[in-house]
């Protein structure tokens, strides 16, 4: 399946795809990095035909249980045998562009002072609208040395970066809403619990939030960081955050597919702050040795 990109004999990038039961992206997402020698499958002990798809590709699978997003993604990076020293880390519904191979194999053959760089993904809905306005954050880092990477958040992770950070250009293309509606918000019920234990978490330790980081930060992985937990402390967030999308973002301007977005989005929003409730209540529940009659001298 895999033949060295023209004038490039000497391959310096491995891709890593993270999968469970992707049998219906995987083949078009193998497709679009045909051209590397060195894919490897990080498979959460998948059940449908994801690892017989993986096989006849060629690629090398690697089989751990998902726990969180974090604890993953930091053992994918430092056990996974990676046959080159640049990794482009990309998800079965993502599509890396000819622009974006092109950039990045030429930022992994110049091996360049850099620990990673920032791309910019492009979201697109199911009737295959780009959500050009309503897309929150295009910038991702997914081109890295592993031993300069690592990840922090049970879910949507923080990318922390040892060293400089460039850009490159060319699109990887993200089709979220690959598998329905239904699916995306089924899976980010599941993301909501991981979001406020997440949360409650970071306020038990007495977090680590800094304004003066979400504001004026140069860094933009630090930026989004502080931005994310201070917009945890805002009440009404739903309604903020379909207010941003759709007046700040100009949401709207992406037709029917911006405006429902901005709604799910919000929707979203507030599965988290059910959540939060859920644990709120769980944690004041008296356990039964706090129930038993006290002693009395």
């Amino acid at each position: 399946m895999r033949e060295p990109l023209p004038n490039h004999p000497a391959m310096s990038l491995s891709v890593l795809i993270l999968t469970k039961n992707e049998e219906q992206d995987l083949p078009g997402c193998l497709q679009s990095v045909a051209w590397c020698d060195d894919v490897h499958l990080f498979d959460s002990f998948s059940t449908d035909r994801t690892l017989e798809i993986a096989r006849t590709a060629g690629c090398i699978i690697t089989q751990r249980t998902f726990d969180n997003w974090s604890a993953h993604q930091n053992w994918g990076l430092a056990n996974i045998p990676f046959k080159h020293p640049w990794v482009l880390y990309i998800d079965a519904d993502e599509r890396v562009s000819p622009e974006l191979k092109a950039a990045a194999v030429a930022a992994a053959r110049a091996d360049a002072s850099e620990s990673a760089f920032r791309l910019r993904r492009r979201d697109f809905f199911t009737d295959g609208t780009w959500l050009e306005h309503a897309q929150i954050s295009p910038f991702y880092l997914r081109l890295f040395r592993p031993s300069k990477m690592r990840y922090e958040r049970l879910v949507n992770p923080v990318s922390i970066v040892d060293g400089p950070i460039g850009e490159i250009g060319g699109y990887l293309d993200h089709y979220p809403f690959s598998k329905g509606a239904g699916f995306w918000l089924e899976r980010h019920i599941k993301y909501a619990d991981l979001e406020a234990r997440t949360i409650q978490e970071n306020r038990a330790k007495g977090g680590a939030f800094s304004l003066r980081k979400a504001l004026f930060s140069k860094e933009f992985t630090e930026r989004r960081f502080h931005q994310k937990e201070f917009f945890y402390r805002m009440p009404g967030r739903p309604l903020v955050k379909f207010f941003y999308m759709m007046f700040v973002r100009l949401a709207f301007l992406d037709g029917r597919a911006g405006v429902t977005y901005a709604t799910l989005q919000s929707i979203y929003e507030y599965f988290i702050i059910l959540k939060q409730r859920e644990l709120q209540a769980r944690s004041r529940v008296p356990t039964p040795a706090d129930q038993s009659t006290p002693h009395t001298n």
